[in-house]
């Protein structure tokens, strides 16, 4: 597997074919998903929860994300790297700018932030001092207290309308990726097709151009509440590679997600 770089994966967008992602916060982990070939890796501000325990992602520092960048891109030799700011680390342009410095320094290809299309500038400003920019919709766990717990946005035609034009806003300023969480399948495959950038899902339908979990659902050991958009792909497998191999699989001939992961 040759270095994955986003011209490959907007190709593969092009071409229709669909790409795995996943999460990873280790050296150990990133080699492995690494070798077998996953082409897109998140160090996400999930490690809050799964990692250190907390019951949302607002906990986490920009140093505690470079310290987990760190030790996936030493596990990495070809996957597309991408790290979450975290909340309130790009609240200016000037917080953006210095903390996705420390991010990328730390090994990240790119940076992931969420939001509407109020983070033009903030996009804008990244780009023209070399950052590459993931867009993040629908349900952004930085704003749970917002939405009032973890609920799937979109639902209604004028939310689903602000979503849509965030979307289309956010590739003009000037994002490369966006990921898409526990929307409706209709609305994330309306979004995909309007893109030209790659579009990876999360409980949002197998009509994205990717999807992401986060390793712990993909092997079944998340403790307590489990979203209903994830699948234990090591109850089938017993193997955590093979695990690995048949999630790759099922995305790409589109089973995965299935509609027992999809919101309507």
């Amino acid at each position: 597997m040759s270095k994955v770089t986003i011209t490959q994966l907007q190709k593969m967008k092009q071409e229709g074919q669909k790409f795995a992602s996943i999460t990873a916060y280790d050296a150990t982990f990133a080699r492995l998903f690494d070798d077998e070939g996953i082409p897109v890796l998140l160090i996400g501000d999930s490690l809050g929860m799964v990692m250190q325990g907390h019951t949302d992602t607002l906990p986490v520092s920009v140093d505690e994300m470079a310290y987990h960048t760190r030790c996936v891109r030493r596990g990495t030799s070809n996957a597309l790297v991408i790290a979450d700011l975290p909340f309130m680390s790009y609240a200016d342009t000037a917080s953006a700018c210095a903390n996705a410095a420390k991010l990328m320094a730390a090994g990240a290809s790119m940076v992931k932030i969420e939001g509407g299309d109020w983070l033009c500038d903030t996009v804008r400003h990244l780009n023209r001092n070399g950052v590459p920019v993931c867009g993040h919709l629908g349900l952004t766990p930085q704003s749970v207290h917002v939405f009032g717990g973890f609920r799937v946005q979109g639902r209604d035609v004028e939310q689903a309308d602000e979503i849509y034009r965030s979307a289309l806003a956010l590739q003009a300023a000037g994002i490369q990726l966006l990921v898409l969480e526990c929307v409706p399948a209709a609305l994330a495959e309306r979004i995909t097709k309007a893109l030209r950038i790659p579009v990876i899902g999360i409980g949002a339908g197998n009509g994205t151009d990717g999807q992401i979990l986060v390793m712990h659902d993909a092997f079944g050991i998340t403790s307590g509440y489990t979203p209903k958009f994830t699948k234990n792909f090591l109850a089938e497998t017993g193997d955590i590679r093979a695990a690995v191999r048949q999630y790759m699989a099922q995305v790409a001939d589109g089973s995965f997600p299935g509609p027992e992961q999809t919101f309507n």
